[in-house]
């Protein structure tokens, strides 16, 4: 059964240490993706790694910090205005109604982005269905318990 998800919530992100970040459901995008900065691949004892770092000026605490990971890969994004663009991807895992998924999360340096997080349809397909009118429902079950 799939679960009802609003048009904006608050997630967790375990691996990359990260609680109560602001996400927006974007059925019109297929893939999901994270908002940041200075990325960079880099090799640390012949091991690479992606680098970059989170633009959330609503978050103080993680606004700015470094991230890293060897679990990434490029693909080919298709922007909303058709042009397609390499991006870098970062495979985690997100916490939504107190159940943790995997996901993938394009690297996206747009200054424009209201919100950190942006989920696309190939995350949310098979699991949950949208309300527009709904805001924050997993949020709201996670401090409710």
């Amino acid at each position: 059964m799939k679960t009802i998800i609003g048009r904006i919530d608050k997630a967790d992100f375990p691996e990359l240490d990260l609680t109560d970040i602001d996400i927006k459901i974007d059925s019109g995008a297929y893939t999901s993706s994270i908002h940041c900065a200075n990325i960079e691949e880099i090799t640390i004892d012949g091991v690479q790694y992606i680098k970059f770092v989170l633009l959330d000026p609503d978050h103080p605490l993680y606004n700015n910090k470094v991230f890293s990971s060897k679990n990434y890969t490029t693909k080919t994004v298709k922007s909303s205005n058709g042009l397609s663009q390499e991006r870098f991807a970062v495979q985690t895992e997100i916490t939504l109604f107190n159940k943790t998924f995997s996901i993938n999360l394009t690297l996206s340096e747009r200054t424009d982005m209201k919100f950190p997080i942006l989920l696309g349809r190939k995350f949310l397909n098979k699991k949950f269905i949208i309300d527009s009118s709904k805001t924050n429902l997993s949020y709201k079950l996670k401090i409710k318990q």
